[in-house]
């Protein structure tokens, strides 16, 4: 499958490291995110989402993206994602460079967000794991080494092994 027949199916990725246009504004950033045909009719729907999710990119609309703190970049980078109404939403370190609250305001997001479509997070952050409250999926060298509540996966003799080398 190509990228492009992957994202006409409805998978949107927000990569580690954002892979934002840092050149272009805010608001460049998130209308590119809305490349896919089935998304364009909803770009004002999801444009006024993303800036209602995350105020601070409504009022840096016309920043551009390589000068905002890595925080923010996530933040854009997670909108932009959104921006392609995605029915699956992969997230790798969606919290990375934020700080506390914006963290919790992403796990909040998460939450809503996972109502209506479905996401992938991975993540290393297990607070905001926890946070997310969801089902945790333990990987080791490709193969699932545990799968449960975080507690669960946590108390797992084969994960305490594996990542503690206990």
């Amino acid at each position: 499958t190509s990228t492009e027949q992957t994202v006409a199916m409805g998978c949107s990725l927000v990569p580690e490291g954002r892979r934002l246009f840092p050149k272009l504004t805010v608001e460049e950033n998130l209308l590119l995110g809305a490349f896919r045909a089935a998304a364009r009719p909803q770009i004002t729907r999801n444009l006024a989402f993303a800036f209602e999710a995350f105020p601070v990119l409504a009022q840096r609309r016309r920043q551009l993206a390589g000068s905002m703190s890595g925080g923010q970049q996530q933040m854009l980078a997670i909108a932009r994602a959104l921006m392609s109404s995605p029915r699956l939403l992969l997230v790798d370190e969606p919290v990375a460079g934020m700080t506390d609250v914006e963290t919790h305001q992403t796990a909040e997001l998460l939450k809503e967000i996972n109502r209506e479509k479905t996401i992938m997070v991975v993540e290393h952050d297990m607070t905001f794991v926890r946070e997310l409250g969801v089902k945790v999926t333990c990987l080791h060298e490709g193969s699932v080494l545990s799968e449960g509540s975080l507690d669960f996966v946590s108390a797992d003799p084969r994960v305490i092994e594996v990542y503690l080398g206990r």
